[in-house]
């Protein structure tokens, strides 16, 4: 397991947020000023089901160390699409066990459009498991075809 970020080592993380639910908290964060780390990197998607479990290893495969999936959560305006994403989760649960990856790495939350304290304590709560397990490239194993 890898040990701690140094100052060398920067984690990034990326937040894939619902431009319906979630995405207007986020920026509603942004936009009182509320401050959360730099390394923290915002997709505004229409649903975050779009994203299939090749996605989530790809970002780990290309540097991100820590993802949070904010979404609409069972109020998605698209019908079944959060019971499909939850379905999904575990799939990819399995991805990350099978390269070495912590699945602590990952997350699915639901965060409303107003919800600026509950963003904040998602991307605190991430920052501090990348803060204990450092970036993912110390804990990935190579893939064996």
């Amino acid at each position: 397991m890898a040990g701690p970020a140094t100052e060398t080592q920067t984690t990034r993380m990326l937040v894939i947020a619902t431009l319906l639910c979630s995405y207007p908290g986020i920026d509603a964060t942004g936009q009182a000023h509320m401050e959360y780390p730099p390394n923290t990197y915002v997709i505004p998607t229409p649903d975050p089901v779009m994203f299939p479990e090749s996605f989530y290893m790809h970002c780990f495969e290309k540097g991100i160390d820590g993802i949070v999936i904010a979404s609409c959560g069972t109020d998605s305006p698209y019908e079944g699409s959060y019971e499909q994403l939850a379905a999904r989760i575990p799939k990819v649960y399995a991805l990350m066990k099978a390269r070495g990856i912590s699945i602590r790495r990952l997350k699915l939350t639901a965060i409303c459009s107003v919800c600026t304290k509950a963003f904040l304590k998602e991307v605190s709560d991430m920052e501090a498991v990348m803060a204990e397990l450092g970036p993912v490239s110390g804990e990935m194993t190579a893939v064996t075809v």
